[in-house]
């Protein structure tokens, strides 16, 4: 006969433990010391098991046998109740462990290696500044692609769309993160890519031969600080990225292998990188050194020597040459070596690698390094001599 909740609040404890049943192997069991303990009797493989569901009154009668037909079901299934239990356990300890936060904070770490030290502080800024307040405690499986659209269109509305565009990608890496470490399931972010689009890229401007010769002119007048000219007669003439010359050491330089050696974490897609020195930057670099040898750094700060130039110097010197308000800027230097490299007819497969640019095929570790060296040593020659020839 069916238990009601009135037999079971008058059941009374006795010396010894004896169970009520109620229907399809729901029964209640009470100890002598008052104890009510719900349990389910089945038999799995042949063998009689028992499933505790928990105590009465906290679970009502009709909150334990909702249990029953779970576990029946269940049973049904060959699978033990209890088993289920622990598995959803272990998946409940697992979830709170999966905070969107957490797995961010794992994807980072690994991810860190790979990156340029610039790169990853814009990474780690866009982390904790935008993404973690808003969504960094929540479980990741229940941040949704709304979440992301309003991290998105909150950096929008400041004015800053490629930060934006940005964010997205970040949290589309710890979501597939999160996915192949079996945190999470799918990939919201995905579903808003395109939500917000950045400002129009503007490539870098190359020099005619005329334009050339006006920046070297104006070079000696104009160009502030003869660390500052030597800074710009630098970029042009090694073709590297701005940031490249801001980071450069005297212990990278060889000069009686004439070659700068840039290591790594320099570098923005972390490759070694060679750049062979012609005549003319080995006297440059015979006459920076008269100005900054006693440091570490070839191009440092004015303010603080133990800092590299900062980082809008050669811009604002080219503005006073006049070649501001967006018409020139330093990493327009590497486009016009590129451009009258092509012209003058070297191969493009030499300058691509003294510009740095890593082949879509190529893994990091087969790429080499020092590939099209004496080319690119004969091609750094020329560039010099062209320059010189130009007035420079």
């Amino acid at each position: 006969m069916p238990l009601s909740d009135t037999k079971i609040r008058n059941a009374k404890p006795r010396d010894a433990v004896y169970r009520l049943s109620d229907t399809d192997g729901l029964c209640i069991e009470i100890r002598p010391s008052g104890a009510k303990t719900w349990r389910l009797r089945y038999r799995l493989d042949g063998k009689a098991n028992m499933h505790t569901i928990g105590s009465y009154p906290s679970i009502s009668l009709s909150v334990a046998r909702e249990r029953r037909d779970w576990g029946r079901a269940l049973i049904a299934r060959g699978i033990h109740p209890r088993e289920e239990v622990e598995r959803e356990k272990r998946r409940r300890i697992a979830d709170a462990g999966a905070t969107f936060g957490a797995v961010a904070e794992e994807w980072f770490a690994k991810r860190t290696d790979e990156w340029t030290d610039y790169y990853a502080t814009q990474v780690r800024r866009g982390l904790d500044q935008d993404i973690l307040p808003v969504i960094g405690k929540r479980p990741i499986k229940e941040v949704g692609a709304q979440d992301i659209l309003s991290i998105m269109q909150a950096t929008e509305k400041r004015g800053a769309k490629t930060v934006a565009v940005l964010l997205r990608q970040w949290m589309s890496a710890v979501f597939r993160y999160g996915i192949v470490t079996l945190r999470n399931d799918e990939d919201p972010a995905s579903h808003v890519k395109g939500a917000v689009k950045r400002n129009e890229v503007k490539h870098a401007v190359d020099l005619n031969e005329s334009q050339l010769r006006h920046l070297l002119g104006q070079l000696q007048v104009f160009g502030g600080y003869r660390t500052t000219q030597l800074a710009i007669r630098f970029l042009l003439l090694t073709m590297v990225r701005t940031i490249e010359m801001r980071r450069a050491r005297w212990d990278e330089i060889d000069i009686e292998a004439r070659l700068w050696r840039l290591p790594e974490e320099s570098m923005k897609r972390r490759q070694k990188h060679l750049v062979p020195l012609s005549d003319q930057v080995v006297s440059l670099l015979e006459e920076l050194r008269d100005y900054t040898g006693g440091g570490d750094i070839l191009f440092p700060g004015m303010k603080n020597p133990r800092q590299p130039i900062h980082l809008t110097t050669i811009n604002q010197a080219l503005g006073r040459m006049g070649f501001g308000k967006g018409e020139f800027s330093a990493h327009g230097f590497r486009a016009t070596a590129s451009t009258h490299m092509n012209e003058h007819g070297w191969s493009p497969d030499a300058i691509e690698r003294q510009l740095a640019h890593v082949p879509g095929n190529r893994t990091r570790k087969s790429y080499n390094h020092a590939q099209y060296l004496d080319e690119r040593r004969r091609m750094m020659q020329w560039w010099a001599d062209y320059i010189d020839g130009l007035g420079g």
